[in-house]
């Protein structure tokens, strides 16, 4: 299973879900769904602007767990 820990780096980085949404150009409802986790799938485009907002890696918001 593929865990979202999008809200752990979000809180490291101390950005809020409104100004994420805003620079990854998504809705806050649509960003609050891959944060909680209530997605079954994520663009590729999406994760990219994510990970370019925040600095990261994709490994650093997607975890794998038996």
């Amino acid at each position: 299973m593929i865990v979202l820990r999008l809200d752990r780096v979000m809180a490291d980085r101390k950005i809020s879900l409104n100004e994420l949404a805003e620079k990854v150009g998504i809705t806050n409802v649509n960003l609050s769904n891959i944060k909680t986790g209530k997605v079954a799938a994520i663009r590729f485009s999406t994760l990219d602007a994510i990970c370019r907002a925040l600095g990261c890696q994709p490994g650093d918001i997607l975890e794998y767990s038996e």
